[in-house]
């Protein structure tokens, strides 16, 4: 018990373990099989006074550097090969993100959320999913985990880094920046579109009720929920990497950007901004909106 107190004394077990992507448990609810969870406060400034607020934005800045070590070593090793067939290829470039994001938010989703980019975490503010004070947090740890990601690769493999590029995003020649804008918000739709179905309240309610182990298969889904999420990933840096080197992250661009430091690699920086919050916006919309039709919902 002195322990319990402990925690709560210093805000540990003050608020509860607000899960932004959707993994809240659910219960019965006046005839549904499942509860909406309340929308998050605007501003919440009692969350600065939480130790869980901390830890979540720890996580996130863990996930993002090893987030860009591990990519950005393989985009090195790509753009370092003599031919195509020495490497793993934009397929294994492909694998490399969506492999890393499958295994981050699967362990740091109980945590933070599992978010490791702004335009997630910008797209489930939009829905309410979390508050202003903490989506700020976790694009402020982003950023600086993507940087410092980035800077310890260029730390060691100083000159490798410099001549293979550092994973910077740039439009490719031979595409407008209009092309590499709308690469940039579809690609993110797809993947924010795809975070919002996989942490879906309501589909966890639904698919407890097929006939393959009930209540333990539910279970197994959400543990799998980053899988869809990751695997989204991997199918739009498929599509995208010929045009933009695919962003759809904008602390990975970032952190790329600032680590190598030439010019050609700030000169269409805002592409892989405002596409991707653009992208993020449009997918949180259409989902809380057109497929949850919450707005329209009686309270």
């Amino acid at each position: 018990m002195e322990g319990k107190e402990e925690d709560v004394r210093l805000g540990a077990n003050k608020f509860s373990e607000r899960q932004p992507i959707g993994t809240a448990a659910q219960s019965q609810d006046e005839g549904k099989d499942y509860k909406e969870p309340p929308p998050a406060p605007f501003f919440e400034p009692e969350e600065l006074g939480s130790w869980s607020f901390y830890r979540a934005g720890i996580a996130e800045f863990m996930a993002t550097f090893l987030f860009l070590y591990i990519t950005i070593l393989t985009v090195m090793g790509v753009n370092n090969s003599s031919s195509k067939c020495a490497s793993v290829g934009i397929q294994g470039i492909a694998w490399a993100f969506g492999g890393m994001i499958f295994a981050l938010v699967y362990c740091t989703a109980g945590i933070s959320g599992g978010h490791i980019n702004p335009a997630v975490t910008f797209g489930l503010f939009l829905a309410r999913k979390l508050s202003l004070t903490r989506a700020i947090f976790y694009i402020i740890m982003q950023c600086l985990g993507a940087i410092c990601g980035a800077g310890v690769v260029k730390g060691y493999q100083k000159g490798l880094y410099q001549s293979t590029g550092g994973g910077a995003n740039v439009v490719a020649p031979g595409y407008t920046k209009g092309s590499g804008l709308g690469a940039e918000i579809i690609g993110t739709f797809v993947l924010v579109y795809t975070v919002f179905s996989a942490t879906d309240a309501k589909r966890n309610a639904r698919d407890s009720h097929v006939p393959l182990g009930g209540p333990q298969f539910t279970k197994f889904l959400r543990i799998l929920a980053p899988l869809p999420i990751g695997f989204a990933v991997f199918l739009v840096h498929l599509a995208t990497i010929p045009i933009t080197g695919t962003g759809i992250n904008p602390a990975r661009s970032l952190g790329a950007a600032i680590i190598y430091n030439k010019d050609h690699a700030w000169d269409d920086m805002w592409i892989f901004w405002v596409g991707p919050f653009i992208g993020a916006a449009l997918a949180a919309i259409y989902h809380q909106i057109v497929i949850r039709a919450i707005p329209f919902k009686s309270r």
